[in-house]
């Protein structure tokens, strides 16, 4: 039983669907959630931004409710769409039967790995969330009431260095759980605790796996790549075509393996023939570390280059011919 860590698919379809700034108003439905609730009012519209500080950070079932009604009129079909959603990330042994994880329904259940995947789509996909997630304590404005507090549910928010988010839960049923995401030396893990027998085993535990991954894994990322110099075209309408690289070479180690002085090797050709498009391969950096190849990165045309007509051709042998003759 996954408890209130159902809620990290309820963001993820948020996110995927609505913008920030949309309204959703609370149904009676929504208000007549039990367990953790934020207290909103029937008719009570708040953004969407506003409801996901409610999902993650104070664990608002009604605003889940009122975020799921939102986006497909129906708690029913919103929990169809999360299966469906499920399905697309290999969640292959999730099955939800509401929104929010306040049922105790032995249909309603996950593991610990599709935890994993589901928190892993959101901060991938939607990485603000890290900025709701983190938030410690933060006043929202309610129809007909004073201002309410939020306040994390996460304690490893303060109670351990680098931990920014992400979702806890807790029933009868499924005791305590957490999926919890940190950040340290360019690295981002994800500790995920289910079943614990009281809250401060839950965040005891992921801070352990948290120690464990960050003391067995380094991360080498090449920040100072080497200029890349315009390759000589032939045929082409322009002398030389830009060239830049496809993306940031990252190489990740664990088991407490520490990456050697690396070497890096940029293959390329000496001149290509011309027509060539933008985005097409042209060659590739090399990173090797104690002899071992780590991994490459593509290096790809940055323009297009038409091949030279005729009258190009011939304009470009007259202009030789004339500076070799001055």
């Amino acid at each position: 039983a996954p408890a209130s860590t159902t809620k990290l698919m309820t963001a993820v379809l948020a996110l995927e669907h609505c913008q920030l700034t949309d309204e959703v108003t609370t149904s009676a439905h929504a208000r007549s959630m039990g367990g953790s609730q934020v207290f909103l009012e029937e008719g009570e519209k708040q953004t969407v931004e506003t409801m996901i500080k409610c999902i993650v950070v104070a664990s608002g079932n009604d605003a889940s409710v009122a975020m799921a009604e939102h986006i497909a009129g129906t708690e029913s079909e919103f929990v169809s769409r999360m299966n469906q959603k499920a399905k697309e990330l290999g969640m292959n042994d999730t099955k939800f039967e509401d929104c929010c994880g306040l049922t105790d329904s032995d249909g309603h259940y996950t593991t610990a790995a599709d935890v994993a995947k589901m928190s892993r789509e959101l901060i991938e996909r939607f990485p603000q969330i890290l900025n709701y997630s983190s938030i410690w304590m933060e006043e929202i404005t309610q129809k007909g009431s004073k201002p309410f507090t939020l306040t994390n549910t996460n304690k490893l928010i303060r109670g351990y260095e680098g931990c920014v988010g992400l979702k806890t839960g807790s029933t009868s049923k499924a005791k305590y759980c957490v999926s919890a995401v940190a950040k340290k030396n360019d690295l981002t893990m994800l500790a995920v605790v289910m079943g614990a027998p009281d809250y401060k085993v839950r965040f005891a535990d992921a801070a352990s796996l948290f120690q464990y991954g960050f003391s067995s894994c380094s991360i080498y990322i090449d920040r100072e790549r080497d200029p890349l110099p315009e390759l000589s075209v032939v045929y082409g309408k322009q002398d030389t075509a830009e060239l830049e690289y496809a993306e940031e070479f990252r190489y990740l180690t664990t088991g407490g393996t520490v990456i050697g002085e690396v070497e890096k090797t940029m293959e390329l050709p000496e001149e290509v023939q011309a027509p060539i498009q933008k985005g097409e391969c042209a060659g590739r950096v090399v990173y090797k570390a104690d002899g071992e190849e780590l991994g490459s990165v593509a290096i790809l045309y940055g323009a297009d280059v038409a091949r030279a007509g005729m009258w190009d051709l011939f304009g470009c042998t007259m202009k030789q011919y004339f500076l070799g003759t001055a």
